[in-house]
């Protein structure tokens, strides 16, 4: 696995520290995050996700290489793409399902470059964004996991991506934890 792409919206945020902070110190590949959040957030988001994590934690940046060993997050107001030499784009097109950054555009771009090589997991939120860009992923080889819809605080956006295709990993946020834990120990 090259990349962990993470997506989630309303109720997603307790879940995903959970997952970080339960995460096996060793692992080190690139984790990007797309969260729906308002623009005027600064960068409370990315410290309060640094506590919680062994990984060095930032807004992804346009032009910026990925590097092991990081956790970006996607910046508000921005669609958050990569390109074939494994840099950031950053992109102020239309919304996608009511968002920017759509966590379904990242999975889609993260998904034709990485293919086989990328790991895409959906968190709680309610709306449907995530859903079909996480299928792409499915559809190019790459590991999928989508929290429990019934465990999500919010079950609209696990059970959209369920509803588009059966066979992603459906489990709790602590299964999440041993499937990353397992899969990249």
């Amino acid at each position: 696995m090259e990349m962990i792409v993470i997506g989630g919206s309303a109720g997603a945020f307790q879940t995903l520290l959970s997952i970080l902070e339960g995460m096996d110190k060793k692992i080190r590949i690139p984790i990007v995050l797309v969260l729906h959040r308002l623009k005027d957030q600064g960068s409370l988001l990315e410290k309060h996700i640094q506590l919680m994590t062994h990984y060095k934690v930032k807004e992804a940046e346009d032009k910026e290489f990925v590097k092991e060993g990081f956790l970006y997050t996607a910046p508000p107001g921005y669609h958050l793409l990569l390109e074939e030499d494994r840099s950031f784009s950053l992109d102020s097109s239309e919304m996608v399902n009511y968002s920017r950054p759509s966590i379904d555009v990242t999975f889609e771009s993260f998904s034709r470059v990485l293919k086989e090589k990328c790991c895409g997991i959906l968190l709680s939120g309610s709306n449907h964004d995530g859903a079909k860009g996480l299928k792409k992923i499915a559809d190019n080889g790459g590991k999928t996991i989508v929290q429990d819809p019934d465990e999500a605080e919010f079950a609209v956006m696990p059970k959209a991506a369920i509803e588009i295709y059966k066979k992603h990993d459906v489990v709790t946020s602590n299964n999440i934890i041993k499937r990353l834990n397992y899969g990249f120990s």
